[in-house]
């Protein structure tokens, strides 16, 4: 199994990446709850809150627990009974639209058994820290905050995390994107820096993906987007900007299609 992200890491990109970092327009959301939000203090892994923080939005946006916590249910049950039986209970506690600090506890708990699913139980790690302090919580609760407050400038979500039935190939097996709206294709960040070509690639691809499994969703779509809640910040590209030799190249040697997926 082969997922996206997987092969992101493997492919050479052109120096600069096959879309560069640079050609994203940028927009700082602001107000009162505009600055960076610093990890130094934070007691959980940056890795664990981005998955947290992904899958606490799709349920505070009304998402169903079990469908907001999919992979993390299906990470679960490779890892055993027992962790099953911990996932179904903390799923059991959480509902749609609420969100608090018991909700962010859950969360982080649930995420960290997304390995079994995405890798393998030999990656779980037992040991880790998933237990949030208080002021972790209350960092994680702002970047909700933020995301939703996001969606309700560029929103409404359309699908979230969705799968590429007929987009899979020999190449690439498995992945999963993040959000859609009407025109764009997001991927949540929570960075303490802006994007790098790995990031912009992934999105490349989900795109591609998408057009190629021919999902409604993805009629629309013209755009890749980052949103960073950590940085209250949006990037975003056209695809129309990107040299038409370049979408065949990611299509065709990244992906493993024979031509670039109809774009309409």
């Amino acid at each position: 199994m082969v997922t996206v992200t997987q092969r992101v890491r493997q492919v050479k990109q052109p120096r600069g990446g096959y879309v560069s970092p640079r050609s994203l327009s940028v927009r700082q959301y602001g107000g009162q709850h505009g600055s960076m939000l610093d990890l130094s203090a934070e007691n959980v892994s940056p890795a664990l809150i981005g998955t947290a923080v992904d899958y606490l939005v799709r349920l505070a946006e009304g998402v169903d627990p079990t469908q907001a916590f999919k992979v993390s249910l299906r990470g679960a049950q490779a890892l055993g009974p027992r962790i099953l039986d911990r996932a179904q209970k903390d799923i059991a506690a959480l509902a749609p639209g609420r969100i608090d600090e018991a909700a962010v506890v859950a969360a982080c708990r649930l995420a960290s058994f997304d390995v079994g699913y995405r890798a393998g139980a030999a990656f779980y790690n037992p040991k880790t820290n998933v237990d949030p302090d208080e002021r972790t919580s209350r960092r994680i609760l702002a970047m909700v905050e933020r995301s939703r407050a996001f969606f309700q400038s560029v929103g409404p979500v359309t699908k979230d995390g969705f799968t590429f039935p007929g987009g899979y190939t020999d190449v690439i097996t498995n992945g999963d994107g993040d959000f859609l709206t009407a025109d764009t294709v997001w991927d949540f960040k929570v960075s303490v820096k802006d994007p790098t070509i790995e990031h912009t690639l992934q999105l490349l691809i989900y795109f591609l993906m998408g057009k190629q499994s021919r999902q409604s969703e993805f009629a629309s779509v013209s755009h890749l987007g980052v949103f960073n809640p950590r940085l209250n910040r949006e990037y975003r590209a056209a695809v129309a900007d990107i040299d038409a030799s370049l979408l065949l190249e990611v299509s065709r040697d990244v992906i493993g299609y024979p031509a670039v997926p109809a774009l309409t």
